[in-house]
């Protein structure tokens, strides 16, 4: 460890371990060279990265200077690393790791297996910013059909605030709780993705048009969204109770929000009644 934080040897290493995995072909360069060790040569990554050969091997040797940012991206797109892999790469040179453009809209077919099978229970899928992406079945009972929605305007926080009255349900400790931390989780994303234009146009159209979602704002409170429990007047299940239960899913920093019911309990037999009678291809696919 020097005293910039910067781990030499396992940077060293980790350098060594990605150069090897890669072949030439992954890269653009030619196969037909014939090799004694697999994977990229050093003068081949350093010409990739646009860096002198010599400053690459003293990395690589754990004996060269303290890379910057611009070589660590450089050798980053050089390498193929992934995201993570690119943040282990920053934290060993004693950096911190660059933000990431934007949240990721992608998803990906084990979340859609995961909700399709929660055949009696409501769940769906946010990105950062709370922009709906996926449903299953029982959740467009709360959520509405949003198959004829455009994707911009699938937004829970544009929802919740687009209606500046000043209703019962705001004094209702649960709904102030639940929109107190969605903003909250807000905040956290907009200080992850600071150049991701969706949220910047979603917070400054927010502060333009309800001024109970500015005066939240204005409190800067910063949090990931914890569970709590909703009790609403469905109009055609009654009176429900449930824990709203936030997945963080890491790899790319979406959220799977579930509705889970006590076994045993009337909501839980209001879903399953419900799962009855709901055809089984309406998620919004």
């Amino acid at each position: 460890m020097t005293g910039t934080g910067m781990r030499r040897d396992e940077l060293a290493a980790f350098l060594r371990s990605r150069r090897a995995r890669l072949r030439p072909a992954e890269v653009g360069l030619p196969d037909g060279i014939r090799r004694r060790t697999p994977g990229l040569r050093r003068q081949e990554v350093a010409q990739l990265a646009g860096m002198s050969v010599d400053y690459y091997i003293r990395l690589e040797q754990g004996r060269g200077p303290h890379p910057s940012r611009q070589v660590l991206a450089a050798l980053a797109r050089a390498l193929l690393l992934t995201r993570d892999e690119r943040a282990y790469l920053f934290r060993v040179a004693g950096e911190s790791p660059p933000p990431s453009a934007g949240p990721s809209r992608e998803v990906g077919p084990g979340l859609r297996h995961l909700m399709d099978a929660m055949t009696e229970t409501p769940a769906y899928l946010v990105d950062a910013a709370y922009g709906v992406l996926a449903w299953n079945r029982l959740a467009r009972h709360f959520i509405g059909d949003l198959s004829a929605v455009p994707a911009e305007d699938r937004n829970m926080l544009r929802w919740t605030f687009r209606n500046a009255g000043d209703g019962g349900h705001w004094d209702d400790p649960d709904v102030m709780r639940f929109v107190r931390t969605s903003v909250a989780d807000l905040r956290a994303a907009y200080g992850r993705y600071p150049t991701d234009p969706g949220i910047q146009r979603l917070v400054t159209e927010l502060l333009g048009t309800s001024p109970r979602f500015a005066r939240i704002w204005a409190e800067h409170d910063v949090e990931e969204r914890r569970p709590v429990v909703k009790r609403v007047p469905h109009p055609e299940l009654g009176p429900l109770e449930f824990e709203c239960r936030v997945l963080h899913v890491p790899e790319t920093d979406q959220r799977l929000i579930v509705y889970v019911a006590e076994p045993g309990s009337p909501t839980q037999a209001a879903f399953r009644r419900l799962a009855e009678r709901v055809p089984v291809r309406q998620d919004g696919r």
